[in-house]
């Protein structure tokens, strides 16, 4: 017993005294972890036996401690599940009057409370229709009170848990499905529930539970440290915030790991998701064996039946089997040296592992292939008996390789499987560096080794467009291999790709190539959503970058393949018909075909039709083109509406439509601003004119899309000053969604490296908001330059919108002068 604890159990049991010595003990920094846990359980005891000694309780009474507490687990805000259990025999107003003297003072104290009253008999009754019950009594502990009684439930609880597993299993590992379908997996979230997420302390409950039905039991190696490093984050977190929580929230994740002595809110997620990753997969391994002997169970029944009521009660002998009931294990061959056993891919009797180094490969392979888990006892003699391989790989290892990763979505688990054992940093050394690797970016559904994996099953449905279907799935594994390094991850990625590339096996122009991607993995999708791909030198440069018409077709799968495995945010038909667009032009350039003079091309039948009528009217006209524009005819979801708009050349334009477009919640993705002259005569008084003709590509927010008088009329009032944009869109910000605690970085404007003929590339990147569009107009409005087009693109938070831009006279911007206007809009926009 410790001094704090000593001293307490002299003070007043009172709430005060507890409340103190509570408070000391949370506060002392020399003790913390499994420790501070136990002591604050011990101090809860001896205060609440107090409590229950000081009511005069009743013969035939105990305090029990149930759940958490029960295990003895208490965080500092931790609820108190508590079981005043009685034999019958007392008063009721007796037993009423004792709890009463218990429950007051705990909620007296602010502490939160589960309580219940129950005799062993409706204990047990009420643990049998309610499963979460049952698993708070499989903990139950006794704090005061009669110890028989408490001793008796605990052996009633644990035999009615192992008598009634074959039913009461099933229910359990649907309830965790049920919520992991809920809450998610705690090792791919940003901000993750420690207790109720997949992989959480819940599920560790439940292995324990699990346990105790002598059914099946969990892979421990590790387990017990997992559970106590998400004991320890929680602990953490309720000390950094003062509630009662277990969402370890993104503005809480610094102080958290401050108080666990942790570099920074990086280092805390992949402790976190280190922890969680070895509770799921005991998690996915223990339901694995559970739903195998209870099939195994249900089958030998029908098996007696069928040979005809023998089964006798015979053991048997070396090599025999029991009555003649026991059916002969099936070994069934999948390649060499791994057969398939039970459902589950093992290692053949003849396996030799430690003489064959590409055996881990080759089971792996076998068992994704067969759309099977690959056993724990297989994986787990790989992993201490294989033989190296040697370096480069074999032919063999290396195609085993692209047959694992060619899998589809059965590659997930075999290779979760080989990493839980280590296998995988043995084979690829550098896969440590990303291995649970947060991404702090709320478009990316998982951690980056993760994500490399998704990637790789993604690029398994594309391996028909593409010549080398083994180099994309080998770049697909490895394109964002360098987040583990400091710097542009694309250029990081690029040498160690090339080192593994090598060490796989590839020989040198296979490696170049799968450098390459690595290197260039965003440059399409970069390049055809924020460039003009009118402008040959954006066309040129892709085509200069990637050399070759076989790189190109890799590069293409390889983007729609990365950005599937992002999340839904980074893909659509939009994308993939710009990165389409931009492929068919880099394919032409690299054929040998000529660019196209874009200042050549006139404008189309229906930008003229609409020139000469606005100029005709003098008033701004437009259409709504409501079709998807691109769009296959089987896809849900249109690439966007074209908007055409024309009106006579004035200022304010860009910002006028933007900002309307805005106000009806229009998304804009492209603008095409050019002047188009006409010859005199068009209109009636009308003498020789400039019309400002604009080619937008918007998509609706959500609804339909407004209708296109509305949007006129709206416009007209927006450039006569009768409708105040800025106030409007200014009501519309101040009720935008921004997360709690969450700062945004300020704008970005530069001056891009495009290399443009036609224009100077200015890019800002900026916070996404309504009207920020009009925002950029608005303050090049004053800049004397011309904006030639203006292309968006929208990542969760995060704007880039590139503008191409020149002097009145349709001249390029001195560097200089560049310079100043993406200073001057950068200090604009914050």
């Amino acid at each position: 017993m410790t001094s704090l604890e000593a001293r307490t159990k002299n003070e007043d049991s009172g709430p005060g005294g507890y409340a103190a010595a509570r408070l000391l003990l949370l506060h002392e920094k020399e003790r913390s972890g499994p420790p501070r846990r136990a002591a604050l359980a011990r101090l809860t005891d001896d205060w609440l036996a107090g409590l229950f000694a000081a009511a005069a309780p009743p013969r035939g009474t105990a305090l029990v401690a149930v759940g958490g507490y029960g295990r003895a687990e208490l965080s500092p805000r931790s609820d108190l599940d508590l079981l005043l259990l009685h034999d019958g025999s007392a008063d009721k107003a007796a037993v009423a009057a004792l709890a009463d003297r218990i429950w007051y003072p705990v909620w007296d104290l602010g502490l939160a409370l589960d309580h219940s009253v129950r005799t062993p008999a409706e204990a047990r009754t009420t643990a049998g229709e309610d499963l979460k019950v049952q698993l708070g009594l499989l903990d139950a502990r006794h704090v005061a009170g009669d110890t028989g009684l408490v001793a008796a439930l605990r052996t009633t609880v644990l035999a009615d848990w192992r008598n009634q597993a074959p039913r009461r299993l099933p229910e359990l590992d649907e309830l965790c499905r049920e919520r992991a379908d809920r809450m998610g997996e705690l090792q791919f979230l940003l901000e993750p529930d420690l207790k109720e997420a997949r992989g959480g302390l819940r599920d560790a409950q439940v292995l324990r539970a699990v346990a105790a039905s002598w059914l099946a039991d969990a892979p421990r190696e590790g387990l017990d440290a997992a559970r106590r490093r998400l004991l320890d984050a929680r602990d953490a977190l309720h000390l950094a915030t003062g509630r009662a929580t277990d969402r370890l929230a993104l503005q809480e994740q610094d102080a958290v790991a401050q108080e666990l002595g942790l570099l920074d809110a990086d280092t805390l997620l992949r402790e976190v998701y280190e922890a969680a990753r070895i509770i799921s997969y005991a998690t996915d391994v223990t339901w694995r064996e559970v739903n195998r002997v209870l099939k195994a169970r249900s089958a030998r029944p029908r098996l007696r039946s069928l040979l005809g009521g023998r089964g006798g009660g015979g053991r048997a002998g070396a090599g025999g089997r029991a009555g003649g009931a026991k059916a002969p294990v099936e070994r069934t061959p999948l390649t060499e040296g791994v057969v398939e056993m039970d459902g589950e891919v093992v290692l053949a009797l003849t396996a030799k592992p430690e003489r064959d180094p590409v055996l881990p490969l080759r089971a792996a392979a076998a068992a994704a292939q067969s759309g099977l888990p690959i056993s724990l006892h297989a994986v787990r003699r790989l992993a201490a008996a294989a033989k190296p391989l040697p370096v480069p790989w074999p032919a063999e290892a290396r195609e085993e390789l692209v047959t694992l990763l060619g899998a589809g979505e059965s590659t997930v688990p075999v290779w979760e499987a080989l990493e839980a054992e280590g296998i995988i940093t043995r084979l690829l050394p550098d896969w440590e560096r990303v291995r649970c690797r947060p991404q702090r970016n709320p478009v990316h559904t998982w951690t980056v080794d993760r994500h490399l994996v998704e990637t790789a099953v993604r690029a398994a449905s594309l391996t028909r467009r593409v010549g080398r279907p083994d180099l994309l799935l080998v770049a697909a594994l490895l394109h964002d291999i360098g987040k583990g390094w400091p710097g542009d991850h694309s250029v990081a990625g690029e040498t160690i790709a090339r080192d593994l590339a090598a060490r796989i096996g590839f020989d040198r122009t296979d490696t170049g190539i799968i450098a390459t991607a690595v290197r260039h993995h965003l440059l399409l999708v970069e390049t055809a959503t924020r460039r003009d791909l009118e402008d040959p030198a954006t066309v040129q440069s892709v085509a200069e970058a990637v050399g070759t018409l076989g790189t190109l077709e890799l590069l293409h799968a390889l983007t729609e393949a990365d950005a599937l495995a992002t999340g839904p945010a980074a893909w659509s038909s939009w994308r993939a018909s710009l990165v389409a667009d931009l492929v068919k032009r880099v394919a032409g350039v690299l054929a040998g075909e000529p660019l196209p003079d874009p200042e050549a091309a006139a404008p189309s039948a229906e930008q003229e039709r609409l020139a000469i009528e606005a100029l005709r009217t003098g008033e701004p006209v437009l259409t709504l083109r409501t079709e998807p524009v691109g769009a296959q005819p089987e896809e849900p979801e249109p690439v966007g509406v074209e908007l055409l708009i024309a009106l006579p050349d004035r200022p304010g334009v860009l910002p006028a439509v933007a900002g309307v477009l805005a106000l009806h919640r229009l998304t804009v993705r492209a603008a095409e601003l050019r002047a188009v002259d006409l010859p005199t005569g068009i209109g009636a008084g009308s003498g020789a004119g400039g019309v400002l003709v604009l080619d937008w590509r918007v998509a609706a927010e959500y609804g339909s899309l407004p209708e296109a008088a509305r949007l006129r009329a709206d416009l007209v009032r927006a450039l006569d000053g009768s409708l105040d944009i800025p106030a409007r869109l200014a009501e519309r910000e101040a009720a935008y969604p921004r997360r709690r605690g969450l700062t945004a970085p300020p704008p970005r404007v530069t001056v891009a490296a495009a290399d443009s003929r036609l224009a100077t590339v200015i890019e800002v990147r900026a916070q996404d908001a309504p009207g920020l569009l009009h925002r950029i107009g608005r303050a090049l409005e004053g800049a004397a330059v011309r904006v030639r087009s203006a292309h968006v693109s929208t990542l969760g938070a995060n704007a880039v919108d590139t503008l191409y831009v020149t002097r009145p006279d349709g001249s390029l911007l001195p560097d200089e002068e560049a310079v100043d206007l993406a200073r001057a809009l950068e200090e604009a926009l914050r």
